[in-house]
């Protein structure tokens, strides 16, 4: 049952992000594309209390309470950036908007763009952590946490993977094609004494 309402939520996400775009862009309905995108958290508050009756009714917690509550932090942590993703190209496209901005690709700009992404994804993991810890505590001692806590344990790896990727950027730079690296003027000076 949580398997397919975690289904139901992911096609429902998508079906209001679309009918919210086509009442804003095509039907020239601002307000009501609006409240549409903004029922979007209502499928979270659904998922989660469903998750947490059946955690109540007795069910052994495993990975598809795991799931819920990591699909939950994903949406919290990716759902606006997605949804101004598919806005910006649906004003463009269909609107007259200007033409989406794409990522810097080289130095400094590219490390700032990598760290807010990971930060998207590190609010994510926490917010599935926080949900996970809450459903173990919910448990309580007498039942196995121990999907649970695998699914704790996946999220701190996303969170190192997504820390490293954005340090990577940050000591190594990717510099633009053709141009050279400025040299250090300390160094040049210390050597015309």
């Amino acid at each position: 049952m949580i398997v397919g309402l975690i289904i139901a939520c992911e096609v429902a996400f998508w079906v209001l992000l679309g009918a919210g775009l086509a009442f804003r862009y095509g039907l020239r309905m601002p307000r009501t594309g609006l409240a549409l995108l903004l029922c979007e958290p209502l499928l979270e508050v659904v998922l989660f209390t469903i998750t947490a009756i059946d955690l109540r009714n007795g069910a052994e917690p495993d990975w598809r309470h795991g799931l819920a509550a990591v699909y939950i932090g994903f949406t919290v942590g990716l759902g606006h950036s997605t949804i101004k993703w598919a806005d910006a190209r649906i004003a463009h496209r269909f609107a007259g908007g200007p033409p989406p901005v794409k990522p810097p690709r080289y130095g400094t700009a590219r490390a700032v763009h990598e760290w807010r992404v990971a930060g998207r994804w590190i609010l994510a993991s926490v917010v599935a952590v926080g949900l996970l810890q809450a459903a173990a505590w919910y448990v309580g001692d007498d039942g196995d946490t121990g999907s649970l806590r695998a699914w704790q344990l996946r999220m701190l790896w996303l969170i190192g993977i997504n820390v490293i990727i954005a340090v990577s950027y940050t000591l190594f730079p990717k510099r633009e094609p053709g141009r050279r690296p400025e040299p250090d003027s300390r160094r040049e000076g210390a050597g015309r004494r």
